[in-house]
């Protein structure tokens, strides 16, 4: 496996790290040295802030995990989560310096480098700053939908009461696309902008036809309403399929098996991406290398259900637009992922 290296690279990563104690700094300015330059300069070490998503969904749980990974192992080094709207708020979030670390889709930070999608109106200010660590687990793209809507495929939506995620979120930008893809907008649904947990209690009160949720597999919230309720999983297929992943190469088709969740008889085709991990230009190689390290050498001290999922083999699969950051491309060279 090859990684693009381009001249945007050093020059982003060139800040020159002044002596000293490391500063303990607030949420996104963790561990930049004294005098060094501000947003600038190098960040070694510190207090560190990971942007994750809402409370209900994989994120959350699964941020915290890697943060304590993190923060038991690299010296130095104390790292906090933040809840938020996910994958588009993250990378405004990171663009803004008011995170070190961002977990979001890959299509989406694909997105804010080269402003198309939810970036094209108002793209983030540094996008040659937004470096790559690693995959963290399949991102899915499941629709799920009651019983009683009669809905079973993408086409179905049409006219329905369909929650598209939080505003900002990845999710939110996912639906769109998706119906796009088949044809529609949400001017053909009634859209609802709901969190993950919020989603599915909403679902499972009848309040809506169905649901999109980026979510690992088997995803909490959809195991919930599905003890209690009568859903389905909708199925890609057709021409939308094809033309979303002609319009969003980032996406691959992925074959949720049968009995991943009640009453699920028959295996349900979908898509997916990658969580991925992202820092900004001025942090230090060491830490990124560590950072990376850590996290893979440690995945088996995950006790997540996606634990199982971070995986060495496919950190790097779906990096697209984004450049590697040296630290991590260092780990990766050591370990032969790359050539």
């Amino acid at each position: 496996m090859t990684t693009r290296f381009t001249a945007r690279r050093f020059a982003a990563v060139s800040a020159v790290a002044a002596a000293g104690v490391i500063a303990v700094a607030g949420c996104g300015g963790g561990g930049s040295v004294p005098g060094a330059g501000g947003d600038d300069a190098e960040v070694t070490g510190g207090d560190l802030t990971l942007g994750t998503g809402s409370t209900g969904g994989t994120y959350y749980p699964l941020g915290g995990e890697i943060a304590q990974i993190w923060s038991d192992n690299i010296e130095d080094v104390n790292v906090s989560t933040q809840a938020t709207g996910a994958s588009v708020e993250n990378m405004r979030l990171l663009d803004g310096g008011e995170l070190d670390v961002a977990m979001a889709i890959n299509g989406v930070a694909a997105d804010a480098v080269d402003s198309e999608g939810d970036f094209a109106d108002e793209p983030i200010e540094n996008g040659d700053d937004v470096f790559m660590i690693g995959n963290v687990y399949p991102e899915v793209l499941q629709i799920v939908a009651s019983e009683d809507s009669g809905i079973e495929t993408v086409e179905d939506l049409e006219g329905k009461r369909v929650d598209v995620g939080p505003p900002g979120s990845g999710t939110e930008l996912a639906a769109n696309a998706v119906l796009e893809a088949y044809g529609m907008s949400t001017d053909d649904i009634e859209p609802f902008n709901s969190t993950f947990e919020e989603a599915a209690s909403k679902l499972g009160d009848g309040q809506t036809d169905a649901a999109f949720a980026i979510l690992a597999v088997p995803a909490g919230s959809i195991e919930q309403v599905a003890t209690t309720n009568d859903v389905r999983l909708v199925e890609f297929s057709g021409d939308g399929l094809e033309t979303l992943q002609e319009n969003s190469p980032s996406y691959s088709t992925m074959e949720i098996p049968a009995d991943t969740y009640n009453g699920q008889d028959e295996a349900v085709t979908t898509v997916t991406n990658w969580a991925t991990l992202f820092v900004r230009g001025s942090m230090g190689e060491d830490l990124a290398y560590n950072l990376t390290k850590e996290m893979y050498d440690r995945a088996g001290d995950i006790g997540h259900d996606v634990g199982s999922q971070v995986q060495l083999d496919t950190a790097l699969e779906g990096q697209g637009a984004v450049d590697l950051h040296p630290g991590a491309e260092r780990f990766y060279q050591e370990e032969g992922v790359l050539d």
